[in-house]
């Protein structure tokens, strides 16, 4: 029986390390021809290399997803590489905690920069080409911070409510091409995401919330692989999910 993942080609923003590197790895165990994008490019160099001993399939595009520009030489590239376009994992992003007041203006930009214009970029760029194909698969990362909002959590929640509003309308609006859409929404997980925040007193109780609760990045893995692998007439619209022991 078919896995729907076999032969894909898949591109993967923020597959440097994490959720991306891990749903990266799973994909290409399953028959899927990856393509790593992040802006380390020694890590995704490395990635691909891995990959490619162990009978994958993998190629490396270095890509700041801030920059419209290089996401759109990132869907040129498979283009000219592969021909087609599957899907599209919108997975970079960033977690720069703080409350208001500290007016952190300058971690407010990057998280708008890259959790909602790299996400629109991502869209943009792979959109005509699945258009064309009248097939393709766009996942975008949110989070539980998209679903619920705390103190100091404030603007990353926002930027991740954006992202469940954009996931939502691109829903609707690629019905006509037979496109699927999923919007996958995490809770604590594994990866160097809490790395991301500046303040420090913030990153302490980060760090120690997630030692305490976070789960393996082969959790999102799994739910990216059980999106992609529903036979194409059936659309894996939303997935949120937590450590059993989360209660935010």
């Amino acid at each position: 029986m078919s896995n729907n993942i076999d032969g894909k080609v898949i591109v993967i923003t923020g597959a440097s390390s994490g959720l991306g590197e891990a749903a990266a790895r799973l994909l290409s165990s399953l028959g899927a021809t990856v393509v790593l994008a992040a802006r380390r490019a020694d890590r995704i160099q490395a990635l691909s290399h891995e990959l490619g001993l162990g009978g994958g399939r993998a190629l490396a595009v270095t890509t700041d997803v801030a920059q419209f520009a290089q996401v759109q030489h990132l869907a040129d590239t498979v283009i000219e590489t592969y021909g087609r376009i599957d899907v599209l994992i919108n997975n970079a992003g960033l977690m720069p905690l703080s409350p208001l007041d500290r007016r952190k203006v300058n971690d407010w930009d990057r998280m708008i920069d890259v959790n909602i214009k790299g996400v629109l970029y991502g869209i943009a760029a792979v959109l005509p080409t699945m258009q064309q194909q009248r097939s393709g698969h766009i996942i975008n990362v949110s989070s539980v911070a998209g679903h619920k909002v705390r103190p100091g959590s404030t603007v990353y929640s926002a930027t991740k409510t954006a992202v469940r509003v954009l996931s939502e309308g691109l829903r609707q609006e690629v019905k006509p091409y037979n496109i699927r859409t999923t919007v996958i929404s995490p809770g604590a997980v594994d990866t160097e995401l809490s790395a991301s925040v500046t303040e420090t007193d913030v990153a302490d109780n980060v760090k120690k919330f997630y030692a305490e609760v976070a789960i393996p990045a082969d959790s999102f893995a799994r739910a990216v692989a059980f999106a992609i692998g529903q036979p194409e007439n059936i659309d894996i619209n939303e997935i949120l999910y937590r450590p059993t022991r989360q209660e935010y």
